[in-house]
């Protein structure tokens, strides 16, 4: 798959990547290369960029396009590159994804604003959505009520499906969530909605193996270990289903460590800056920051999840 196929047929594994800061909080965008090449040699399908674990808010419109520009140019086409695009209004919207697709981009992923609450309301919201995006540009449903405020049932997620032609995917990413899920694939096999990918997201992958199971495509989230996610979707395409949970099982301790609210950008960064990913483990202000106590647990689950692996072999 190339940087120009981000279509119904995505699957396998979009990391939603880390944005790299230097450690008095500037864009670090040599870092931003050790990072592409770290996630391309683990066998990602896509990157995702400028996401909520991508500290998108933190950074000024010239350094979005800055960071897109060095990742585009880094993955040179070997995978799509999907933009987070979300904004709370259209202008800025529409300027940075006609930005980013000029750029090179595959599509870009859209979240509701917390401003819409009524079901109308949010149909209405992405009905716009698809007008200003336009007919060429592909884009991703992301549903994060976490992180969003806005609750999408089933039936909702399926009428914006079904009045957005250029929607391509649904991120997954409802708590719990499982249902939801079911009754998208449900739909997609029925022949009430036309075929889109579905990828899911919930925390770092907490839930892959039974959102795989559930009829998921693959998994679009980040996580320190993306060779997890990519081992999980691979032994489930290759019909071994048992050893995808016996992978993932080794990984779990550490993956829901990193998923504690407040402070887990901050473990995820320290991870990667470790496995030399990144070169400094910053989060930029405000964030959290990681004491002595932090390292320490992560060390162990650390060198746990090494056993674990070592003997599964």
């Amino acid at each position: 798959m190339t940087a120009n196929t981000f279509n119904e047929t995505a699957e396998g594994v979009y990391l939603i990547t880390v944005t790299p800061f230097k450690d008095n909080g500037d864009l670090d965008l040599a870092s931003t290369d050790r990072m592409v090449d770290f996630c391309l040699e683990r066998g990602v399908t896509g990157l995702t960029i400028l996401g909520i674990m991508g500290e998108a808010t933190k950074l000024t419109a010239e350094e979005s396009r800055q960071f897109v520009r060095q990742v585009l140019a880094r993955v040179q086409g070997k995978v799509p590159v999907v933009v987070g695009a979300s904004a709370a209004g259209f202008a800025p919207m529409s300027e940075l994804t006609k930005s980013v697709m000029d750029m090179g981009a595959a599509g870009v992923m859209v979240a509701p604003p917390s401003t819409v609450r009524t079901d109308d309301q949010i149909c209405s919201y992405f009905d716009m959505v698809t007008e200003t995006l336009g007919p060429d540009v592909p884009w991703c449903l992301q549903d994060h009520p976490t992180s969003t405020g806005v609750q999408m049932s089933s039936s909702v997620v399926l009428r914006i499906l079904k009045n957005s032609p250029t929607c391509v995917m649904l991120k997954h990413e409802d708590f719990p969530g499982l249902a939801k899920l079911s009754a998208v694939r449900q739909a997609i096999e029925k022949g009430d909605l036309r075929k889109i990918s579905i990828l899911t997201g919930n925390g770092g992958g907490l839930f892959l193996p039974e959102e795989m199971v559930r009829g998921a495509n693959g998994a679009m989230t980040g996580f320190a270990y993306p060779e997890m996610m990519v081992d999980v979707v691979n032994a489930f395409k290759a019909g071994n289903v048992e050893r995808a949970f016996d992978i993932f099982d080794c990984y779990l301790p550490l993956a829901k460590y990193e998923q504690q609210a407040g402070v887990g950008l901050a473990v995820r960064k320290h991870l990667l800056a470790q496995r030399g990913a990144i070169a400094s483990a910053a989060v930029r202000k405000p964030g959290p920051k990681l004491s002595a106590l932090d390292l320490a647990d992560i060390a162990r689950l650390v060198a746990r999840q090494e056993k674990k692996l070592a003997a599964l072999g």
